[in-house]
């Protein structure tokens, strides 16, 4: 039997022929020790969330799966995003790579990335000579 809402997604998809692809929104900002990022990637499994810093730019990619439910239910519109995403975004700042940590809570991943010393803001003290 043919489906039209899948025959619908086929056509949308078009040319991939693949689920679609989005690019989540981040939110970055810094304090003097650190650079944050946030997303929010509600419904992705975050062990299939890939996250690479290569000259101070920050790549976040994976993808989402759409499941298909098994019982019947009478529904007017059900709207799931599902596809790969890829979102790449220049840090602030100079950055530590190595020592960046990744957490996922509540459909949000959360990203903290230590400053490079160099990057860190340095008081320097006036001298004042009588």
């Amino acid at each position: 039997m043919l489906d039209p809402f899948n025959e619908m997604e086929r056509w949308l998809d078009w040319p991939t022929g693949s689920m679609a692809s989005f690019a989540p929104a981040v939110d970055v900002w810094e304090d003097e020790n650190s650079v944050y990022v946030e997303t929010p990637l509600p419904g992705v499994n975050p062990e299939q969330v890939n996250i690479s810093i290569e000259n101070d730019v920050l790549t976040i990619e994976g993808a989402s799966e759409k499941k298909t439910e098994v019982e019947e239910k009478n529904y007017y519109r059900k709207e799931v995003r599902s596809g790969s995403f890829h979102r790449a975004v220049a840090l602030p700042s100079s950055v530590k790579s190595d020592e960046a940590k990744a957490e996922y809570e509540k459909g949000i991943l959360k990203i903290t990335v230590p400053k490079e010393e160099r990057a860190k803001p340095k008081k320097v003290k006036v001298e004042v000579k009588k």
